[in-house]
């Protein structure tokens, strides 16, 4: 079956369909791309993808089928895929499914055959941009006004859980804020041995209090952090003057919000396995991996009580941040990975120890 990739600037995609067929139907969403070189299954299941078509710039996409380990969430959010050439029949020992198969039990279609350099340099000299996903044969006089219309929102409340979930540690008591977070993040404190509370993103700092935790993990997730910033920075502040506090990307970018700096959408996001990230503390040079739309505001952070710790080398952009008075730092990118590298993965054990730390002066 033939389909077609419509942007809002007239350029037009026509592919192939693998995974869900849409038949008489359409997806309407923001298109972006991801330039790592492994794990789409972990980029496709990200929550932080939701709501948008991803681009994946690696030529070959689904040879290692699907596996049962490495989701990064139960269902993906996304609303469709695209790719230069789509693997039917993947070879891999851990392989269950093939990528084509998984996606169509999921509802979420694609697009093989599309020439994703091509693609990628118009969204970088354009921007995002709103593109429509139906058969060639979808009558065309439609598009003007789906286009028109809004994108999705509320992203956050969505991928979100909407109750506590107990995950049982003998460590430390970590409570995480979930704003739509990867199962690696997760991983990553569980196999500290931290005993962990998933909370809902709106759970108030009353909430939060009665489960006493040693510290508060504030998660990655999708959409515009101003869109839930009003309902959660105060609980933010009382958060970072009574525990020790760690932000992951969505979460750092709120972090910034709630004591007085400012974020702004880019041009086309940081999505991919090696970025170049400067600590200026440690004079060391990371590679991390990452995936976001919206970006701290550099000179907001001027005059706050909040300072930059981190930057970006491709573009000078704010990927660490760090309070002057409490135990509570940030950065952008992903320091749990999956996929990427795991340079920073140091982090989660610096945000154990600024616990440690945060006990020793309450007994001093």
């Amino acid at each position: 079956m033939k389909v077609q990739l419509v942007l809002e600037n007239g350029e037009r995609f026509i592919g192939d369909s693998f995974g869900f067929e849409l038949k008489n139907n359409f997806e309407f969403a923001e298109v972006v791309f991801n330039t790592a070189m492994t794990g789409y299954q972990e980029i496709i299941t990200d929550p932080s993808y939701c709501d948008q078509f991803i681009t994946l710039t690696y030529p070959l996409i689904g040879n290692y089928g699907i596996n049962k380990d490495d989701f990064e969430s139960l269902t993906p959010y996304l609303k469709g895929v695209i790719v230069h050439e789509i693997c039917e029949t993947p070879s891999n020992y851990r392989s269950e499914v093939s990528l084509s198969d998984y996606l169509k039990k999921h509802k979420v279609p694609g697009i093989s055959g599309v020439d994703t350099r091509r693609l990628t340099q118009i969204i970088r000299q354009s921007g995002v941009l709103k593109a429509i996903l139906a058969p060639v044969d979808y009558p065309e006089h439609n598009f003007p006004i789906i286009f028109k219309s809004k994108l999705p929102e509320n992203q956050i409340q969505r991928t979100s859980v909407n109750r506590p979930i107990h995950f049982p540690g003998k460590g430390k008591r970590i409570v995480l804020l979930d704003f739509g977070h990867k199962k690696n993040i997760l991983k990553s404190l569980l196999d500290k041995g931290c005993d962990v509370i998933v909370l809902p993103w709106n759970s108030s700092f009353e909430v939060i209090r009665q489960y006493s935790p040693d510290g508060v993990l504030l998660s990655n997730g999708p959409g515009d952090p101003m869109s839930v910033a009003p309902v959660v920075e105060s609980t933010i502040l009382e958060i970072q003057k009574n525990y020790p506090m760690f932000c992951i990307c969505m979460g750092h970018q709120l972090f910034a919000l709630a004591n007085g700096a400012k974020t702004e959408k880019m041009k086309f996001g940081h999505r991919g396995g090696n970025h170049p990230v400067k600590d200026f503390k440690l004079d060391r040079v990371f590679i991390t991996s990452q995936n976001h739309g919206y970006h701290v505001v550099t000179k907001s952070v001027e005059n706050t009580d909040i300072e930059i710790t981190q930057v970006n080398l491709n573009d000078e952009s704010v990927e660490g941040l760090r309070h002057k008075k409490f135990k509570s730092f940030s950065v952008q990118y992903h320091p749990e990975a999956a996929p990427g590298p795991e340079d920073t993965h140091y982090l989660f054990d610096e945000f154990l120890n600024s616990i440690e730390e945060s006990r020793h002066a309450k007994k001093n």
